[in-house]
């Protein structure tokens, strides 16, 4: 029997309920915490980038944030929303003040509903402004207003003030990662050069905008000095280091591009077009951009992104009546950049030396490469190593950013995740036994050796990481010696080879208990001596206390519990001030009494804090 289509099937869900059952539309995942695109650090980037239109307009040189736990706190000292209207602006879908104004033409946040999705997604949500010596100031409540106070008077100085607290219903088991944070608060002061924003008390502030972003992000030292220029709408700065990969960092109006778009790809065309024209030589692509480590940032009318989130631009335009984006960033290059190199020959021999270098290497592998593909054609098709998921062959409920791939060592351990997982969107790549240590060995390596021959072809990023087909790379080994020390040797292989894949927050460790506490009702699953101590409390008299060794000792139905929604990953993060270099030579390289004394130090550390 068919279901009943009437006019009572028909209904309307106001905003709050529409963006409550549909967050992803307004802030993409919901996420945990652990990945830098996760909703917490969308929603603070919501209120931001508000603060930042105002610095914009030339009105307030610092911003103010403040987290302390799950409590965020967003201080701007721009002109302050006009009180009237505060309520309108915190919960009226399409309610904004950039709609008619030029001076908001070439800004991100144009449709009026960032900081409703902020609102509705949080426990608590406090909006105060303060203009002209008056003050306004609402609470809400998952979009609800509980408190709205009088205009009254104030000593603040102009601005506005936000408080959040991300809906622990919807965000569960959330947490604030630092060194998300302040990735995105540098990202705001290198595209707004004279701004300051205070986080936690610590100050953030650029004068040379993406020179600085590329000085903070080098790891080596480059092989030529940063070539910085600019222009009305664009500015870009680029050099090479010694690493393997490609690095970008790409911005439209202030926002962060992390997934590129119609822009990057117009600047990594022109950068190949413009050093080809150069040297008059037809350079292969990949000999001119392996090592690079570019930025650009261009401004566009009403731009068009592929998300709510913006992180990937899909304008063909700069704006209404403008050039193509392709040819405006063709043009600029094609003439600076050809410009500079004639006046820096120094700079131009450095880079034309480099391009031989990596054509001279890419050549002394391609045989090895044509047959390890080869090889790897043959292993996918007739082998257990690789068990894929149904993401990549069109579901209609899962997209490519919801997949990850599970990389375990043992037969035990990867059959318990096999029949464990979503097989929609999670896959599993076995290794055989411990991997190479890959530290100091060239690319050559990559395709000689099977192991990581065939895992380079599943995650298909010979190429780059554009290709990846999996955006959780998750390291799953044993919580103990051995499983550490795979754990490392993969991390080696990916810094060495594939630096970005780190650096783009794709690579994650999987947390899994190592405890189990039960009685004839409860069961708590802990991850540490703490938690098992507060589940042993709760739980009361003689529980069963259950010690897990290994991820083969869990059964795939317990299994379930660890790699569903309530997964825990530890994101692979690369503090800005280490230098890969230095810390693989330390840690895997031929270091042994300097590395034999660290680990002596701090197990000696441990077990005084242990006493």
């Amino acid at each position: 029997m068919s279901a009943q289509y009437s006019e009572d099937s028909i209904r309307t869900l106001d905003w709050k309920e529409h963006i409550r059952r549909r967050p992803g539309m307004y802030i993409g995942k919901l996420g945990d915490g652990s990945s830098h695109d996760d909703g917490i650090y969308i929603l603070l980037k919501e209120v931001i980038d508000n603060s930042i239109d105002e610095f914009a307009m030339g009105i307030g040189k610092s911003i103010e944030v403040t987290i302390n736990d799950r409590d965020v706190c967003v201080r701007d000292y721009g002109r302050g929303i006009p009180l009237g209207k505060l309520v309108d602006v915190s919960s009226k879908m399409n309610t904004g003040a950039k709609y008619d104004s030029k001076a908001f033409k070439k800004s991100v946040g144009l449709n009026g509903v960032g900081i409703k999705a902020v609102n509705a997604l949080s426990n608590s949500f406090i909006i105060e402004s303060y203009r002209e010596g008056e003050c306004k100031k609402v609470c809400f409540s998952k979009g609800e207003i509980t408190e709205e106070f009088d205009i009254c008077p104030t000593n603040e100085k102009n601005g506005v003030k936000v408080s959040f607290h991300p809906d622990e219903d919807l965000f569960s088991n959330y947490r604030f990662i630092s060194e998300y944070i302040e990735d995105l608060l540098k990202n705001y002061v290198y595209l707004n050069s004279g701004l300051s924003i205070y986080f936690n008390g610590r100050r953030f502030h650029s004068k040379n905008g993406l020179l600085d972003l590329l000085n903070e992000n080098l790891r080596t030292e480059p092989l030529y000095d940063i070539i910085h220029m600019s222009g009305e709408d664009i500015e870009i700065a680029i050099t090479h280091g010694r690493q393997y990969g490609e690095e970008y960092y790409s911005f439209v109006n202030g926002q962060h591009t992390t997934q590129g778009g119609t822009h990057l790809a117009a600047f990594r065309e022109a950068i190949v077009k413009t050093v080809r024209d150069f040297y008059k030589k037809d350079f292969d692509t990949s000999d001119i951009r392996t090592s690079i480590i570019a930025s650009i940032s261009i401004k566009v009318q009403e731009p068009v992104f592929e998300s709510q989130t913006k992180t990937k631009l899909g304008s063909k335009d700069m704006g209404p009546n403008g050039p193509s984006v392709r040819n405006f960033i063709n043009d600029f290059i094609t003439s600076n950049l050809d410009n500079f190199l004639h006046r820096n020959p120094e700079i131009a021999e450095i880079l034309h030396k480099k391009i031989l270098e990596s054509e001279k290497e890419r050549k002394a592998i391609s045989g090895i490469k044509k047959i390890a593909k080869e090889r790897a054609k043959k292993a996918n098709l007739h082998n257990k190593k690789l068990r894929d998921c149904r993401v990549h062959f069109n579901t209609k409920k899962e997209s490519k950013s919801d997949s990850s791939i599970f990389i375990t060592e043992g037969d035990s351990a990867s059959g318990s995740i096999t029949k464990s997982r979503n097989v929609n969107t999670q896959a599993v790549f076995s290794l055989r036994g411990k991997p190479l240590n890959t530290f100091g060995l060239t690319k050559k390596i990559v395709y000689e050796n099977e192991e990581f021959n065939l895992l380079q072809a599943a995650l298909n990023i010979e190429d780059g990481i554009e290709g990846l087909r999996y955006n959780n790379v998750i390291i799953a080994t044993d919580a103990d010696v051995d499983g550490m020390h795979i754990r490392l040797l993969l991390i080696t292989f990916f810094l060495q080879f594939f630096p970005d894949l780190v650096r783009s927050g794709h690579v994650y460790i999987l947390q899994t208990p190592l405890f189990r506490v039960r009685n004839k009702k409860i069961t708590k699953y802990c991850y540490s001596d703490e938690e098992k101590d507060n589940a042993i409390n709760k739980l009361g008299k003689n529980p069963e206390i259950t010690r897990f060794k290994g991820l083969g000792e869990i059964s795939p139905d317990e299994f379930k519990h660890f790699i569903g929604k309530d997964i825990r990953l530890e994101p692979v993060i690369m503090k800005k001030e280490e230098s890969v270099a230095d810390m693989l030579s330390f840690y895997m390289g031929k270091n042994t009494p300097e590395r034999q004394e660290f680990i002596i130090d701090n197990l000696m550390v441990e077990k005084d804090e242990v006493e």
